[in-house]
């Protein structure tokens, strides 16, 4: 039942260790994995059985499609979870086209720069120190804020730049409008300027957020506040 990649010695449960890497194949970031393996592994023994897997998957799967890691997940209608195998070919299936415009419109983009400008970018890019002042004016929930960043630094190096900035404030502003905060980064909101070098497992369809007009009727971005007080 479970394939040699994650049952190696074919015993029908499976490892931390073993299931660690494939499950990091989900792109899912550590934070996300560690609490599916919790809620997976029920008696802390660190190996999951047959039943215990199908429900670390079935949180995968959740995860990816922007439900909430949670027991109260299982029974809700979701899509297979995706893998990207990164030794096979089939790798090049995940990466974002080219060709999928970017979600965060071009007159949205414009006033993001001017937030990104203000706050004295160093080399184009932006410390965590300086963004993290114009996430908590948003007034939203700091573990959204979190993700927010988890998922806006692509790159992973602990810095925005213009783009990440971007979609750091396009998903504020997506929450802002109650709408749900992904847990992996949908195809769409990658920047092209990252799509040559980034893999997405499977493109998931992004919430109707990006076709939304209502961006028009937000308050202008004094809400994230280009003058916020980068002491406080």
């Amino acid at each position: 039942f479970l394939s040699p990649q994650v049952d190696s010695a074919n015993a029908g449960r499976v490892l931390a260790s073993d299931a660690a890497v494939f499950l990091k194949k989900s792109g899912l970031t550590d934070l996300i994995l560690g609490k599916i393996w919790d809620l997976a592994d029920t008696d802390g023994k660190g190996i999951l059985n047959k039943q215990e897997f199908f429900v670390a998957l079935r949180l995968v799967a959740c995860a990816q499609n922007g439900l909430d890691v949670s027991l109260s997940s299982l029974n809700l209608p979701v899509p297979p979870p995706r893998f990207t195998d990164t030794s096979s070919p089939l790798l090049l299936s995940g990466t974002v086209s080219s060709d999928v415009p970017w979600a965060v419109k071009l007159e949205d983009k414009a006033k993001y720069d001017a937030i990104f400008d203000s706050l004295n970018p160093v080399n184009g890019l932006l410390s965590g120190d300086k963004v993290k002042p114009v996430l908590l004016n948003s007034k939203l929930p700091v573990d959204i804020l979190g993700r927010v960043w988890e998922l806006s630094d692509i790159d992973h190096d602990g810095m925005l730049d213009r783009d990440e900035f971007a979609v750091a404030m396009f998903l504020v502003y997506c929450a802002l409008e109650k709408e749900p905060v992904p847990m992996s980064l949908p195809a769409a909101l990658v920047p092209p300027s990252k799509r040559k070098s980034i893999s997405v497992p499977g493109a998931m369809p992004l919430i109707a957020s990006s076709t939304k007009e209502s961006h028009q009727s937000l308050p202008p971005v004094g809400i994230l506040a280009a003058k916020t007080s980068l002491t406080q």
